[in-house]
C-alpha cells in the first residue's frame, strides 16, 4: 500500500560514549544507514563521551560531521560533564562540550512542521547522575511552544528520563519529573525524547502519571546506547536508535537494533500513536506498521 512521505522525519541517536566503550564498527553502521533514511533532522540526546575528555569530544565531533547534512539538535548528558576534574566541573562544566559539540546547551530547533526544545538535564553541581530540570527551563519551553504554529509537532529532548522503563531494573527518575510532565501536557507537547537508560522504552506518560488530563498523554521515546558496549537490560550488549515520522494526525516510531549477523541496523519494532489523544489500541495499527514491542 502506498504511504505518503511524513511531514517530518527525525533520526534519534543517544549515548554514543566516545572513549573506551565506543564500538567503531557500530559507529560505521550508523553512518551508512543514516544516509539512506531520508531524514529531515537529527537529535542526539546526550552522553557524546565517556569521560568528557578533549580527545573524546574531538572524536564525537568527527563522527557528527559525517552524518547527513540536516538540521541538528544536541543536548549534553551527565557523561559530557567532567566527573573527577572537580574544579573544571564547577567552574566550566560544559566548556569542552560547547567547544566541540554545540555552543547551546538548551537549544531550540524550529522546522517547517516541528518545534523541538532541548533541555540540559545534566545539573553538574547538584544532580550529575540522576539529572534535574529547573523551573526556568520549563518556563522557557512554555514560551517557545506558545509561539509555535498550532499544527507543528511539539517535542522535548533531555538526556535523563522522566519515567522509569517498564522492566525490573531500578532507575531513579529526575527530581520533580512529574511536575515537568504536567507542564509539558499543558504545553500540548506531543513527544519526549531521551536516553541515559541504555535501553529503549517507547510508551506514554499516562502509563506512569495519570495527571489531570487523562484524555491525552505524551509519547515517551527513549533510545538505547547507539554506539557503545554499555547496553542494559534487554538491550545488554546491543545498540539501538529510533526514526520518528510525524504526520498531520499520527506519530510513528521505528526502533532499530544492531545485529552482528547483518553487520548493521535493522528495524526491530514499529509503534503508532495519534497526535494529541490517547495511544491507539494495539489492533489500531496496520500489520505492516507493527512488529514485536520493545
Amino acid at each position: 500500500m502506498h504511504r505518503s512521505q511524513p511531514l517530518a522525519r527525525i533520526l534519534h541517536l543517544s549515548d554514543l560514549h566516545f572513549g573506551p566503550p565506543f564500538i567503531a564498527e557500530v559507529g560505521q553502521a550508523v553512518l551508512r544507514i543514516a544516509h539512506h533514511l531520508n531524514i529531515d533532522a537529527i537529535v542526539v540526546s546526550g552522553d557524546f563521551t565517556q569521560r568528557a575528555k578533549e580527545e573524546q569530544f574531538q572524536a564525537a565531533r568527527e563522527f557528527l560531521d559525517r552524518l547527513p547534512d540536516v538540521p541538528r539538535l544536541y543536548v549534553p548528558g551527565n557523561h559530557d560533564v567532567p566527573l573527577c576534574r572537580i574544579r573544571e566541573r564547577f567552574l566550566d562544566s560544559h566548556g569542552l562540550y560547547r567547544k566541540y559539540i554545540s555552543p547551546e546547551i538548551n537549544p531550540v530547533l524550529s522546522m517547517d512542521h516541528a518545534v523541538i526544545v532541548g533541555i540540559d538535564s545534566s545539573s553538574p553541581r547538584t544532580a550529575i547522575t540522576n539529572g534535574r530540570i529547573h523551573q526556568w527551563q520549563l518556563e522557557t519551553a512554555e514560551q517557545v511552544f506558545a509561539e509555535a504554529p498550532v499544527d507543528a509537532a511539539r517535542i522535548v529532548v533531555a538526556h535523563h528520563h522522566f519515567a522509569p522503563a517498564p522492566d525490573n531494573l531500578y532507575d531513579r527518575t529526575m527530581p520533580k519529573a512529574k511536575r515537568a510532565i504536567m507542564r509539558f501536557v499543558e504545553d500540548d507537547v506531543d513527544m519526549i525524547l531521551g536516553g541515559h537508560l541504555h535501553r529503549a522504552y517507547i510508551g506514554n506518560t499516562l502509563d506512569v502519571y495519570s495527571g489531570v488530563h487523562r484524555e491525552r498523554g505524551i509519547v515517551i521515546v527513549q533510545s538505547g546506547t547507539t554506539t557503545s558496549r554499555r547496553g542494559r537490560g534487554r538491550e545488554r550488549e546491543k545498540n539501538s536508535f529510533n526514526v520518528i515520522d510525524f504526520n498531520s494526525d499520527t506519530m510513528k516510531i521505528t526502533h532499530y537494533l544492531y545485529f552482528d549477523s547483518d553487520a548493521g541496523f535493522v528495524p526491530a519494532s514499529r509503534h503508532l500513536f495519534p497526535r494529541g489523544l490517547l495511544p491507539l489500541p494495539p489492533d489500531s495499527a496496520s500489520d505492516s506498521d507493527r512488529t514485536s514491542a520493545v
